[in-house]
């Protein structure tokens, strides 16, 4: 089962990447903005996906992934079960949140550290 533990140690190698303790949640941001949540009880994480592909990813996996609550449904945001998926899973989704809403150059700057 991944932890928020695993999470933190990935999210916080990203550029501008702060950790915050809202509400006795721990969420990932860039800025003002939230690119991954976890519920109280750490069983949820919440994490930023476009709108217009996350009924798809729901209805292909509902063991892993829901729809955030209803109040949520305006944001690009969906949820997944940390029993659910594995390591590898979660760092690919935090990423893709990442890069969803870091600045391009930012996003560009760090992909190409990659390929250099």
């Amino acid at each position: 089962m991944v932890t928020v533990e695993d999470v933190r140690q990935f999210a916080l190698t990203l550029p501008r990447t702060s950790e915050h303790l809202i509400h006795d949640r721990v969420k990932f941001r860039v800025g003002r903005i939230v690119y991954v949540a976890f519920s109280r009880d750490e069983t949820l994480m919440g994490f930023g996906f476009p709108k217009e592909e996350r009924a798809a990813l729901v209805a292909a996996e509902p063991e892993k992934f829901l729809l955030p609550r209803e109040s949520d449904l305006r944001y690009h945001w969906v949820e997944a079960r940390l029993a659910a998926i594995d390591a590898a899973e979660v760092r690919e989704l935090v990423l893709d949140a990442w890069r969803m809403c870091v600045p391009k150059k930012v996003r560009l700057a760090y992909e190409r550290s990659f390929t250099a």
